[in-house]
């Protein structure tokens, strides 16, 4: 080991940006932004260097909630609830982890005896909106959703800065 890293005594380097340690499931409900109605995320960490950003999204509804798809690899993680993508045969339920290779144009869908799920992911790049005919519609990157949380916590009172904890 180099003594530059034994003199710190377990600290990190001095360039690197600070670790995140919150309550992920947050008290106030105003952690939760909303991005559609009875759909909510919680910003966990918004890594603006990689383009890429890990939440946890909160749908206290049932039907289809997004045809889209990613450029990159995503990762998931049920905490609560069921969802499943339309165009495959398996369903994520509580404690399901779930891989998304790029380029898969997929529907997400919660069933109606899905009172609340609550899933984390962790997307680099970004998602590509689709419509029926697989034409892209819209889209969300890291920048968009650090947008869209300032704009909720400023509106709710948190103040649009409570986001900084969360940006890298």
């Amino acid at each position: 080991m180099s003594s530059f890293y034994a003199d710190m005594k377990g600290s990190t380097h001095p360039l690197a940006p600070p670790e995140i340690a919150v309550k992920a499931i947050p008290d106030d409900e105003r952690v939760w932004v909303p991005q559609a109605p009875d759909v909510w995320f919680r910003p966990l960490m918004l890594n603006t260097l990689a383009g890429q950003w890990c939440n946890l999204l909160r749908v206290r509804k049932s039907g289809i909630l997004s045809r889209h798809l990613h450029p990159n690899p995503v990762h998931g993680f049920v905490l609560k609830g069921r969802w499943k993508y339309l165009e495959h045969d398996w369903v994520a339920e509580t404690g399901s982890y779930v891989f998304e290779p790029p380029g898969e144009i997929h529907t997400l869908w919660v069933p109606e005896d899905t009172e609340e799920m609550i899933t984390f992911f962790n997307i680099t790049g970004c998602m590509y909106y689709m419509n029926e005919r697989d034409e892209h519609v819209g889209f969300e990157d890291v920048f968009k959703k650090i947008d869209m949380c300032r704009r909720h916590y400023a509106a709710c009172g948190l103040g649009a800065d409570y986001l900084d904890q969360f940006i890298r």
